[in-house]
């Protein structure tokens, strides 16, 4: 069994990287172009392409990595011993951690916008919360990063 987890690891501690890569970037790029240039536009603009977004992320290619990036990040704690166990579980932690500040944060007030919400209860909330997905996604690529090098 040791020979097998061995084996995996390091394919674990990729995909897993990759996959909080993807994650991180998302946000990145939400929180460095496409809410800023949002902002710029009038409410109805702003209202409507959220709304059109927000329908369109629901996809499989998204699911696969918000989903995938603490599932494969369970896979590498999984795979993972010593020092870079540490940083897998980390890893981890924060992958979860950017699935529940979507889910808590983002996804209620995505709907609440839907459902007829005012760009001004919406947009300084959904900024914040993504600033934090932000950081907890790009931490755990961090973290996973780092356990791949010290393994």
């Amino acid at each position: 069994m040791n020979d097998l987890l061995e084996a995996l690891r390091g394919p674990a501690l990729l995909a897993a990287t990759v996959a909080a890569g993807l994650q991180a970037g998302t946000y990145y790029t939400w929180a460095s172009g496409v809410t800023p240039g949002l902002a710029r536009t009038d409410d109805h603009t702003f209202t409507s392409s959220m709304n059109h977004i927000n329908v369109a992320i629901v996809n499989p290619v998204f699911l696969l990595s918000f989903l995938g990036a603490p599932a494969l990040s369970a896979v590498a704690v999984a795979t993972t011993t010593g020092n870079a166990r540490a940083w897998a579980i980390a890893g981890l932690v924060c992958a979860v951690g950017t699935v529940a500040v979507t889910a808590m944060g983002n996804i209620p007030l995505n709907d609440a916008l839907a459902a007829g919400g005012s760009r001004a209860d919406f947009e300084t909330a959904w900024v914040r919360w993504n600033i934090v997905r932000t950081t907890t996604s790009t931490a755990a690529l961090a973290c996973l990063a780092w356990a791949a090098w010290r393994s």
